[in-house]
C-alpha cells in the first residue's frame, strides 16, 4: 500500500484539525487494510477504526507532526491500540459470567480464534516492546499499521534491509514467546 505524500509537505509541522480532509481516505485505506485479515464477522469497520483513532489523535490540540511518515506512524500505533482495545472488550463479554476457563495445556495458538491471536500478538508485543523497543516499532508499523518496509525504514530512518531483519527477529521472537506462554 503506497501512501501519497499529502500531508506536511515542506518544513512546518502540521496541526490535528488541519490534516483530517487531507488523510482522511489514507487513514481508511490503513484501516481497512488491517481489518481484512480480521474474521469475516468482526464487528468494527474502518470508518468506525478510523474514527476512533482520529478521536485518540486530537485529544490535544496542540501535537503536531513533522512529516507525514511521523503522522502515519503514530496513526498506526493509535489503530493498534483501538483494534486491542476492541477485541478485549469483545474478549470480556465472550468469557464473562462465570464461564468455564480454558485449560491452557490444551490450547495451540493455531486453534485460536483470530481475535485471540492477534491479543496473543498484542500481550508478547508488549513483552518485546520492553526488551526491543526499535524491533517492537517495526511489528507495530507493519503489522498493525500496513505500511510497507520502505515506509517503515522511512518512518524510523533506518535502511530497509534493516527493517527486514528487524521484522525477521521480531517475527522469531514473538512466536516463541507465545508458544512459551500457552
Amino acid at each position: 500500500m503506497q501512501l501519497e505524500p499529502k500531508i506536511c509537505q515542506g518544513d512546518s509541522p502540521a496541526k490535528a484539525h488541519e490534516l483530517l480532509p487531507l488523510v482522511y481516505e489514507d487513514l481508511r485505506r490503513l484501516a481497512a487494510h488491517k481489518l481484512a485479515s480480521m474474521p469475516p464477522n468482526q464487528t468494527l469497520q474502518p470508518t468506525a477504526l478510523v474514527h476512533e483513532a482520529w478521536l485518540r489523535l486530537v485529544t490535544n490540540k496542540e501535537r503536531t507532526w513533522e512529516n507525514r511518515i511521523h503522522f502515519f506512524a503514530t496513526a498506526a500505533e493509535v489503530m493498534r491500540h483501538v483494534l486491542i482495545d476492541h477485541l478485549r472488550g469483545k474478549a470480556r463479554i465472550k468469557r464473562g459470567g462465570g464461564q468455564q476457563k480454558l485449560d491452557i495445556d490444551t490450547f495451540e495458538l493455531s486453534n485460536a480464534p483470530p481475535d485471540e491471536k492477534i491479543l496473543l500478538i498484542d500481550e508478547a508485543l508488549e513483552d518485546f516492546r520492553k526488551e526491543q523497543p526499535e524491533k517492537a516499532q517495526v511489528v507495530i508499523l507493519k503489522f498493525f499499521g500496513g505500511l510497507t518496509d520502505s515506509e517503515v525504514a522511512e518512518a524510523m530512518a533506518i535502511s530497509e534491509r534493516t527493517v527486514e531483519r528487524y521484522w525477521a527477529y521480531a517475527k522469531a521472537w514473538l512466536i516463541s514467546h507465545i508458544r512459551d506462554q500457552i
